[in-house]
């Protein structure tokens, strides 16, 4: 009996950054790179970034000061989703966040599509 071809489709994804710093980090390491970490009560927001260069300026400047290393992540998330956040401008034109209400992160986690990576990373850099 002849078997009939199967079609798959993906769903458009869209690509996120996020800067963090170690302790984040660690977290999403432990959940096998698919989620991001509860927010703390001080957090109410969770907020990835819409390119690269921003999330750089982030953890460069600001989780490297804060506590000595600051890192890229980049993970895609189903497009259709993640589409009901609206774009905030966080400053200038480039300056651009999603805002995710920390009560929707673990809906927000089930609609990440592959694994959460770290693509760029900066220390303090010592000096003897």
């Amino acid at each position: 009996m002849p078997t009939q071809p199967t079609t798959t489709t993906t769903r458009p994804t869209t690509t996120l950054w996020r800067p963090t710093g170690p302790e984040e980090l660690a977290l999403v390491e432990a959940s096998g790179w698919t989620a991001w970490p509860p927010r703390l009560p001080e957090q109410p927001i969770f907020y990835p970034v819409l390119n690269e260069d921003y999330a750089v300026r982030i953890a460069r400047d600001w989780n490297v000061p804060a506590s000595g290393s600051g890192y890229v992540t980049r993970f895609e998330i189903d497009t259709e989703f993640v589409s009901r956040y609206p774009v905030r401008q966080a400053g200038g034109r480039t300056i651009l966040e999603l805002w995710v209400p920390a009560e929707e992160l673990t809906e927000f986690n089930a609609h990440i599509v592959g694994r959460i990576e770290v693509v760029r990373e900066f220390h303090t850099v010592s000096r003897s």
